[in-house]
């Protein structure tokens, strides 16, 4: 299978699933790319990133034109994650790769 057919295939189901349920698609993304498309465990998480942000913008939009959005909650709980994301976003690229990937190995 080529790797533009796998990527669409993968991409689809985590944007089903972050479109859905509204998050997980991390979970989904990162062993996507490690696995199927051979990013490194650091491209992974940084693609990943860029890939959930697009994503959870284009459901979170549909969302709240249905009005199922609390602004408020949303932007006090992403105001909270601030600080603990960039803390790990400056752990991850010190940790070895097969440190990171063995949370996805088990």
């Amino acid at each position: 299978m080529s790797t533009l057919i796998l990527a669409l295939a993968a991409g689809a189901v985590i944007g089903l699933a972050l479109g859905a349920l509204g998050g997980g698609g991390s979970v989904l993304a990162v062993p996507a790319l490690i696995y199927l498309l051979g990013f490194t465990p650091v491209a992974a998480t940084t693609a990943s990133l860029v890939i959930v942000a697009v994503i959870s913008a284009t459901a979170m939009s549909a969302h709240a034109r249905d009005g199922n959005v609390r602004w408020r909650t949303g932007l006090l709980f992403a105001a909270a994650g601030i600080g603990p994301a960039m803390l790990g976003g400056a752990l991850a690229g010190r940790v070895p790769a097969p440190v990171l990937t063995a949370a996805f190995s088990v």
